[in-house]
């Protein structure tokens, strides 16, 4: 796992990504979910390559529901992109670095 991925809760999940400067992707994952797992190395990779200009951040589905019902999470993995507090883009299912890549670009 990486260290440049971070993960946010219920309690933490504004302050770590609504009121954040910076873009931020969020992946709502599950620890039983395979497709999740396949998406994580990209996840690590994209933390690292976009450090210091947006973050990855991931929330664990069944640890922290509320945040999970306000954003209509149905399926995983779900991927939204944040910037100003507002959704940018939304990715359902698990997709490639690129893609998710083109996700936060356009919100740099």
């Amino acid at each position: 796992m990486s260290d440049t991925v971070l993960h946010a809760t219920d309690a933490d999940f504004d302050s770590q990504v609504l009121a954040s400067d910076q873009p931020v992707l969020v992946d709502f994952w599950a620890p039983w979910c395979g497709p999740c797992k396949m998406i994580a190395p990209a996840l690590d990779q994209l933390a690292a390559d976009y450090a210091g200009k947006a973050k990855i951040v991931k929330v664990d589905v069944d640890q922290n529901q509320q945040t999970a019902l306000k954003y209509h999470v149905r399926s995983i993995p779900m991927l939204l992109l944040f910037k100003g507090g507002q959704v940018q883009a939304t990715q359902i299912g698990a997709v490639g670095k690129a893609q998710l890549a083109q996700m936060i670009d356009k919100a740099l």
